[in-house]
């Protein structure tokens, strides 16, 4: 789950990582209170959950009242890659001296936490990234949760100027650490991390993503989702229990267990097909759960064929036929489908399948050639 910079540097505030002064405005009377609490020169900042908004001219310097008031509703006025903006984070502006890129993540490789920075931060950062590798930072924590003060030193002074930074530098890592764990991030980042004209470091942005496994640990944090911003066919699946992610190609799947969903993508693209989706119905699967998961693929226009490949364990292929009878009568099932089911009850879900004239495969491999070719077709 993503948030809103406003939202992430008030949480960085409370994690003692030092922040600009700012607060969010939806109207420009709050905008002009808000400036002329922080006082002027201030930074307009866009509030939109996509990347680019500075590149589509949704950030703003404004020096004076006047031009807060000229600039607030051409930001306003925005749409910025289909998303309207709503929000304007009001910041106070300082002369930026040096830039830095700092960053917690998890590496899924390496199945550990990393620490990254650089001394090229800033909007190009993903461009040094791919330029120069060199000049961007990795301090792994060897499946732990604090950082080894020794190796942490090393690691300031390899991006850090001179003392006092490497020092700030050092403390802000370890209040992001914090932050990053106890919150169940998936991603903490600072682009820019900023020197002032004073010497001063602070965080000039703020983004937080966080473990959507781990949201029912965080009510509060939950309560931060700006819902536009998510895809509705993923927010529909997840409520109803289901596991989906939408992909760009032509092949529906309905899948039980993440694996053989995997491995249901990973076959598809093997004999030359382009999955539409990720779909997973879990191990405990009800008739009305297979409806729901149809009743999603249908509404991408992409869909050419589906496939249904079902492994029974836990989940009870019967079930599974249910729910795609049920399917039938209730959406209009005009895209062809290929079905698969082996396993718990597999005698009996053939049986209500071809009462009905629905045929199945008996291997996935011949399931996923027809599927394939029957989107090729349409």
């Amino acid at each position: 789950m993503k948030i809103h910079e406003y939202q992430a540097a008030e949480l960085f505030k409370k994690f003692g990582i030092p922040v600009l002064s700012g607060e969010v405005a939806t109207t420009l009377n709050e905008a002009q209170s808000i400036a002329e609490k922080i006082g002027f020169p201030v930074v307009l900042k866009s509030q939109v959950l996509v990347g680019g908004r500075g590149k589509a001219g949704g950030i703003k310097v404004v020096k004076t009242a006047a031009e807060l008031s000229k600039a607030f509703p051409q930001l306003k006025a925005l749409n910025i890659k289909g998303y309207p903006v709503e929000r304007i984070f009001v910041v106070q502006a300082i002369a930026i001296k040096k830039e830095f890129y700092v960053a917690i993540t998890i590496d899924p490789a390496k199945n550990d936490i990393v620490l990254i920075a650089s001394s090229a931060g800033g909007v190009d950062i993903e461009e040094t990234a791919k330029q120069n590798s060199q000049a961007i930072h990795k301090l792994y924590l060897n499946a732990n949760r604090v950082i080894d003060q020794a190796r942490l030193t090393l690691f300031v002074k390899a991006i850090f100027p001179d003392a006092p930074s490497q020092k700030a530098g050092a403390e802000i890592f370890q209040n992001l650490l914090k932050l990053f764990c106890e919150l169940d991030c998936s991603l903490a980042e600072i682009n820019p991390l900023a020197i002032d004209d004073r010497g001063n470091m602070v965080a000039a942005d703020a983004k937080i993503n966080f473990d959507d496994n781990a949201l029912f640990r965080h009510e509060d944090i939950q309560k931060l989702q700006d819902v536009k911003f998510e895809d509705a066919d993923e927010m529909e699946a997840k409520q109803a229990g289901l596991s989906f992610v939408k992909l760009d190609g032509n092949v529906g799947c309905v899948v039980n267990g993440a694996g053989l969903a995997m491995a249901t993508l990973d076959v598809v693209k093997l004999l030359g097909g382009d999955p539409a989706n990720f779909l997973d119905v879990g191990g405990s699967s009800s008739p009305q759960k297979v409806l729901t998961a149809l009743k999603i693929i249908l509404k991408n226009k992409k869909t050419k064929s589906i496939l249904v490949n079902i492994f029974g364990g836990i989940t009870r292929c019967d079930d599974i036929a249910n729910g795609i009878l049920e399917a039938r009568k209730q959406l209009e099932m005009r895209i062809p489908m290929v079905v698969r089911l082996t396993g718990t009850n597999e005698e009996l879900a053939k049986e209500i399948l071809a009462k009905a004239k629905i045929s199945t495969c008996s291997s996935m491999r011949e399931a996923v050639e027809q599927v394939v070719a029957l989107a090729r077709q349409g």
